[in-house]
C-alpha cells in the first residue's frame, strides 16, 4: 500500500499538467496547434534522439519497437473480432484502432521518469516509435476502413519526425559519438519540457471537446481492451521470455509491463475527427481512461513491481 500512495504522488504533478492544459485550452483557443507542432517537430524529436542515442543497443533494445508494434496489431484485430459480436457497422473498427493504441509518448515517458528515472527515456521512445508506426499505418488502415492506400499511409509513417530522430540516435550510439556535459545540460532542458508540454497537450486536447457522448458498451470495451487486454498480453510474453528465450532483462521486462497499463492514446482523437468515425465517443474514452490511469497504474505497479 505504501508503494501505491508513493507512485499516486508521484502522478498528482503530471496530472495536474493535464488541468493546467485544460483552463489553458478554455481561456486561448489557438495555443493547441502550436505548441503541438513545438513539441511534435522539435521537442519530442530531440528526446527520442538523446534517449536511443545513450541506450545501451542490444537485440533486446532493438526488438522494442517491433514487439510494440505487434502487440498493438494483435489488440486490435483481437477487439476487431470480438467487438464484432455487438456491433456490424464502423463502430468496431473504431475500437479496434483506439484498443491498439496507448499513450506512450506524451503519458508514457513522464511516468516512466516518474518512476524509473531518466534512464527508461530511451526505452520508452523505442516503444513510442513502434506504437506510432501502429497508429500511422496498421490503426488508420482499420479506422477508416481502408480509406488510405498503401502508398497514402506509407507516406505518412515518413512524414514522423521522431522516425528520423530514432535512426540518427542508433547511427550516433552505433558509431560511438560522444555528445558531451553541454549538450546532456541542454537535452535535460528538453526532457523538461517534453513533460510539461506533453501532459499539457492532454488537456489541450480534452478543452477542444465540445460533446461527450457516453455509451457504456464502447467504453467497457475499450477500458477491457487498454487496462486488462493489454497487461495480460504484456505479461503472457514477458513470463514466456522469463522461462524460455530471456531476451529482456528485469528493468526492461518492467518497463514493458508498465507501457502495458497507460490510457488510451490522446492522438486517436484528431484522428477519428478527421476520419468522422465517432470522435465524441472516442474523447470521452481518452478522458476517462487517462482518469482512471491515475489509480490504476500505481495499482498494478505496486502488485507487479
Amino acid at each position: 500500500m505504501a508503494i501505491f500512495f508513493t507512485l499516486f504522488i508521484k502522478l498528482i504533478p503530471l496530472y495536474g499538467l493535464i488541468l493546467l492544459g485544460f483552463i489553458v485550452g478554455r481561456l486561448f483557443k489557438k495555443l493547441k496547434e502550436p505548441i503541438a507542432k513545438l513539441v511534435i517537430y522539435i521537442i519530442a524529436p530531440v528526446v527520442i534522439f538523446t534517449g536511443v542515442a545513450t541506450t545501451r543497443i542490444s537485440f533486446s533494445t532493438i526488438s522494442i519497437p517491433i514487439l510494440f508494434f505487434s502487440i498493438c496489431a494483435f489488440i486490435s484485430l483481437s477487439i476487431y473480432y470480438l467487438s464484432g459480436f455487438v456491433w456490424k457497422d464502423s463502430t468496431r473498427n473504431t475500437l479496434a484502432f483506439i484498443a491498439g493504441t496507448a499513450n506512450t509518448g506524451y503519458f508514457g515517458i513522464p511516468v516512466a521518469a516518474a518512476i524509473f528515472g531518466n534512464e527508461a527515456i530511451g526505452i520508452v521512445a523505442l516503444a513510442l516509435l513502434g506504437t506510432t508506426l501502429f497508429m500511422n499505418s496498421f490503426g488508420i488502415f482499420l479506422a477508416a476502413r481502408g480509406r488510405y492506400t498503401v502508398k497514402e499511409s506509407l507516406l505518412r509513417v515518413l512524414q514522423i519526425p521522431i522516425l528520423y530522430a530514432f535512426l540518427l540516435g542508433m547511427e550516433v550510439n552505433v558509431l560511438g559519438i560522444q555528445l558531451g556535459k553541454l549538450y546532456f545540460d541542454i537535452a535535460g532542458v528538453f526532457n523538461a519540457a517534453f513533460i510539461f508540454f506533453g501532459m499539457m497537450i492532454i488537456g489541450l486536447g480534452l478543452a477542444d471537446i465540445k460533446k461527450f457522448t457516453f455509451d457504456f458498451k464502447f467504453v467497457g470495451m475499450s477500458f477491457f481492451a487498454s487496462f486488462i487486454l493489454w497487461p495480460l498480453v504484456a505479461l503472457t510474453l514477458i513470463l514466456i521470455d522469463n522461462y524460455t528465450f530471456h531476451i529482456y532483462d528485469a528493468n526492461l521486462r518492467r518497463i514493458i509491463m508498465l507501457l502495458s497499463i497507460l490510457p488510451v492514446a490522446t492522438n486517436v482523437v484528431p484522428y477519428t475527427t478527421i476520419l468522422k468515425t465517432q470522435s465524441e465517443k472516442v474523447a470521452l474514452v481518452v478522458f476517462l481512461s487517462t482518469l482512471f490511469a491515475l489509480f490504476y497504474i500505481p495499482l498494478l505497479t505496486a502488485v507487479f513491481f
